[in-house]
């Protein structure tokens, strides 16, 4: 077991910022298409946060011309360039999948600072 623990380690990203769901981000991520590599970034509220080792992931969610678009990321894929915090939601769950029924300014999430 020490082996594949040490393994699980090498492969964890230690760059990436402590966000938590109802957080709005800014997802870099590589996309290699034939010979060619881009950077697509995918900004959204993060409604689900999935913890593990190796194997965790975290849930964005973003409306695209009135259709909801929501796209899961494996925490650390090499194919993220970085993920920035745009905003920090005050929410007070940690699954927010309530978002999906809600539309316009229902869906909107309460700011953490307040100004």
């Amino acid at each position: 077991m020490d082996i594949i623990k040490r393994l699980e380690n090498e492969q964890m990203r230690l760059d990436m910022p402590e966000f938590k769901s109802g957080d709005t981000l800014k997802v870099h991520f590589r996309i290699i298409e034939g010979d060619k590599e881009r950077i697509q970034v995918f900004q959204g509220v993060c409604i689900r946060r999935h913890r593990g080792t190796t194997g965790a992931t975290f849930t964005v969610r973003k409306v695209s011309d009135g259709v909801g678009v929501e796209r899961i990321f494996p925490l650390h894929s090499p194919f993220i360039e970085r993920v920035e915090i745009v905003s920090e939601g005050k929410v007070r769950r940690s699954r927010l999948y309530y978002l999906r029924d809600l539309k316009g300014k229902a869906a909107r999430i309460k700011s953490k600072r307040a100004y």
